[in-house]
């Protein structure tokens, strides 16, 4: 966590350690081929008896975000565990402050992770979290690929 609380211009391939405990250790890196200005930080770093994990994120986008269209895939023990597609901003009426950025704008904003409240069984996840700047999933603007490793069962 500690690596974390500063800005960060990320050099593609790099693993950064969000956080490591007794139960939990999770990384991230970018799966795009450029260098991002980012920073996220996650807490409390643990999966037992959480309900909510607290996030905050900083970030520089390198395009306006008018439309911005979210893919979300994990994976467990290397079987496809969830897939899941949301439209964050579409251009009108948008209700989340990263709508309408401009590129080279900064972005800082702290929010609630609420599916930390899911038991998750021991072992190793991969989750891809993808952003794209249209409906057909071809312009992607952001790509991190998260390493989560729950050590110990919750339940």
């Amino acid at each position: 966590m500690f690596g974390l609380f500063f800005f960060i211009l990320f050099t593609p391939g790099v693993t950064e350690l969000l956080c490591t405990s007794s139960d939990l250790e999770m990384s991230y890196t970018f799966c795009d081929s450029t260098a991002h200005a980012f920073m996220f930080n996650l807490t409390p770093c643990s999966t037992m008896d959480k309900s909510t994990w607290n996030a905050v994120l900083t970030w520089i986008p390198r395009s306006d975000i008018i439309f911005l269209k979210i893919v979300f895939n994990v994976w467990y023990d290397g079987a496809k565990a969830l897939h899941w597609k949301e439209v964050i901003c579409s251009g009108a009426d948008d209700e989340y402050s990263v709508c309408g950025m401009l590129k080279g704008e900064t972005i800082a904003t702290a929010f609630d992770i609420k599916g930390a409240r899911t038991k998750f069984p021991k072992g190793n996840y991969s989750i891809i979290l993808q952003g794209f700047s249209d409906d057909s999933e071809k312009n992607m603007i952001m790509c991190l690929n998260f390493t989560m490793i729950v050590k110990r069962d919750a339940f």
